[in-house]
């Protein structure tokens, strides 16, 4: 009988398996597997061990059919030279954010120049590593491990800030150099994660949605520095997108990605038409209005109307929200083992 890990990663492939498997390469935790785990939330992104057990436990609590790390945006950011809160006051499901984005006028300058030469001494990337080691030698016998970095739009958002990101969008010239640097040392924290112990790489490039942005933008200046990316990448990879994506579902197919993730604002079945048969289709269940607030029903709804609209696999349109419903999680795991 054939492992979840070697079934998922055939679907990444561009393999046919005779079932829908449920995985991510997006933070998947939930709130009963880390309470298994013995994990507080705000301790699972600054210790090895910690980030590990809390990747592994949706998988050990419900059975789903990966385990990803990290579980913030910030990794990059602050290896960059960022200031970021780690929520550690609060018990509420919080994640980091950059509290101390890098000055405006930063845009100006050499990026290359503030890159680290040797990632295994850059801020978290080096503990996000030892943790895809740990789950690579544990869970990772049964179960795909999957590694994921934001990116170069998203990774500037994150080290500028929104208003004063947002409000140099005007002049792309002055910040294509900008974001094929970031594309360049995003490409070697992939790299240096796979080689760690990850099976798949997700790229995650949240805020370059058409949604916030604009298709024209998109275009513009986030395609360029995401074909950049994936080109240096190795197989299998994917990539990640929110909001309404179902203008450029064409520019998003030619980046380079082995497969393609949308989100629930995506029309799943138009978008398979666009892209054939042949397309590996990730998606599209919303995590929060239908996994966390929903109910077995409605999930089990859900989860047939994607196998109906020619998914690939089921993935949710973004991050696990962890205040799930156990009982909706079962729901959504039987669901997807209905569907052929």
């Amino acid at each position: 009988m054939a492992r979840s890990r070697d079934e998922t990663l055939a679907i990444l492939g561009g393999k046919q398996i005779a079932r829908l498997p449920v995985f991510s390469g997006l933070p998947s935790l939930t709130a009963s597997g880390l309470i298994r785990a013995g994990v507080r939330y705000s301790e699972a992104h600054t210790g090895a061990a910690k980030m590990a057990a809390a990747a592994a436990s949706t998988f050990e609590r419900f059975g789903f059919e990966s385990a990803a790390v990290p579980f913030d945006l910030c990794v990059e950011a602050e290896t960059l030279g960022c200031g970021v809160d780690f929520q550690t006051d609060v018990e509420a499901f919080l994640p980091p954010n950059v509290s101390a984005p890098l000055p405006v006028d930063f845009l100006e300058g050499n990026l290359a120049q503030f890159m680290p030469d040797n990632l295994a001494r850059a801020g978290r990337i080096p503990l996000v590593a030892e943790a895809l080691r740990l789950l690579k030698a544990g869970v990772g016998r049964e179960v795909a491990i999957g590694a994921w970095v934001p990116g170069p739009f998203t990774l500037a958002w994150q080290m500028f800030g929104s208003e004063a990101w947002l409000a140099s969008l005007g002049e792309p010239a002055r910040l294509t150099p900008l974001l094929i640097t970031l594309a360049d040392f995003l490409a070697r924290v992939a790299v240096h994660y796979r080689e760690a112990g990850a099976d798949f790489i997700t790229v995650h490039e949240m805020g370059g949605s058409p949604q916030a942005i604009g298709p024209a933008v998109f275009r513009a200046l986030v395609k360029p520095a995401l074909d950049q990316l994936m080109a240096r990448l190795p197989s299998p990879k994917v990539l990640s997108m929110c909001g309404d994506t179902n203008a450029i579902v064409a520019d998003l197919a030619s980046c380079g990605a082995d497969a393609l993730s949308v989100d629930q604002c995506n029309d799943l079945a138009r978008t398979r038409q666009l892209l054939g048969p042949q397309a590996i289709l990730l998606g599209n269940f919303d995590p929060i209005a239908v996994l966390s607030q929903g109910t077995p029903e409605t999930v089990a709804q859900a989860v047939a109307d994607i196998a109906a609209a020619g998914a690939s696999a089921i993935w949710p349109g973004c991050d696990l929200w962890p205040e799930i419903p156990e009982a909706n999680f079962h729901a959504l795991m039987a669901a997807a083992r209905e569907e052929r």
